[in-house]
């Protein structure tokens, strides 16, 4: 169990740093932001092409694991949706943020620390075929659903739908990182030494910083009123999604397609295992539901430490899934 607690054990107490800092006021809530620009804007971008330019694409491009981590996280987004919207009798924006919650890891700020701890240089791989289905493919899907909720009972319009998410993708500085580096990677291009330097100073400060960060904005969230819901997606976000992604994964070969095997297929499961993106709340206030999503990032955070060790400690103790 030691080994366990140190992968996680340094991930929860840079979380704890942060939230400390803030507590106790050797930071305002308001700087995380700033950090969180920092992170967002240049440190994970230069992480992701410095992860993708410097292999070859062989080595960057999985179908398999693109695959497996789509249909697991679509199974459950969609059975998500279905579930508040026609059982709990809730709205389309709504159970579409419910879904957002038990679905949407948060790759960068958790995902990427545990993976560097867990796998090496493959975790910059690994982030960036996570944030592909993230942002290509999960968040337009619940953008359009929040929206379409929000509209209902109007004429809907799918060309400006599908225009702003593009405009949201175009502007997005990881989405054209990953663009980039998958473009050097591709064409076989070196980098000089003085530009491959600088961005990986860049992309160094990412790891520490971004759970810093998670740790500063828990300060002051609250969960009164809420715990029934809170408890739904927790659930969901730390046990039926790595549940879906282990499915997934098992599927593939009995489906004619590529297994997935080695690590790659431990990291598609961990993956999932991770709380929910940071920005969650951000997003989810957009349509007024920041409420029980700041809660349920709250509560999901500070749970995912029992339970991304317990499953770290199933996969070790598993055969073939981590040495």
């Amino acid at each position: 169990m030691l080994d366990i607690l140190a992968i996680t054990g340094p991930i929860y107490l840079c979380i704890a740093a942060g939230f400390s800092s803030v507590r106790w006021g050797l930071f305002i809530k308001a700087d995380m932001k700033v950090f969180g620009k920092f992170v967002i804007e240049i440190a994970l971008p230069a992480l992701l092409f410095s992860a993708l330019a410097s292999r070859p694409l062989a080595e960057v491009f999985r179908p398999a694991y693109l695959l497996a981590y789509t249909l697991g996280s679509l199974a459950l987004l969609l059975g998500a949706v279905f579930w508040v919207r026609r059982v709990q009798g809730k709205g389309l924006t709504e159970s579409a943020y419910v879904a957002m919650g038990m679905t949407c890891a948060n790759s960068g700020y958790v995902g990427y620390p545990v993976m560097l701890l867990v796998f090496g240089p493959l975790a910059g791989v690994i982030l960036a075929l996570n944030l592909v289905v993230e942002n290509l493919i999960k968040l337009p899907l619940l953008f359009t659903l929040a929206d379409a909720g929000a509209h209902e009972g109007e004429r809907p319009s799918l060309g400006k739908a599908m225009w702003q998410t593009g405009q949201r993708l175009a502007r997005n500085p990881m989405i054209m990182a990953i663009g980039a580096g998958f473009l050097v990677s591709m064409l076989g291009w070196q980098l000089p030494s003085v530009i491959s330097r600088t961005v990986n100073l860049f992309a160094s400060a990412s790891g520490g910083l971004a759970l810093f960060i998670i740790g500063g904005n828990l300060v002051g969230l609250q969960i009164k009123g809420l715990r029934s819901q809170v408890a739904g997606i927790a659930l969901g976000k730390l046990v039926l999604h790595p549940l879906a992604l282990w499915a997934a994964v098992m599927l593939l070969p009995f489906l004619g397609l590529p297994a997935l095997e080695g690590d790659l297929r431990t990291a598609a499961v961990l993956s999932a295992a991770m709380p929910m993106l940071g920005i969650y709340p951000l997003l989810a206030g957009r349509h007024g539901y920041e409420g029980f999503s700041a809660a349920a990032l709250l509560v999901t955070t500070a749970a995912s430490f029992i339970s991304l060790s317990a499953i770290l400690w199933l996969m070790r103790h598993s055969t073939g899934w981590l040495a």
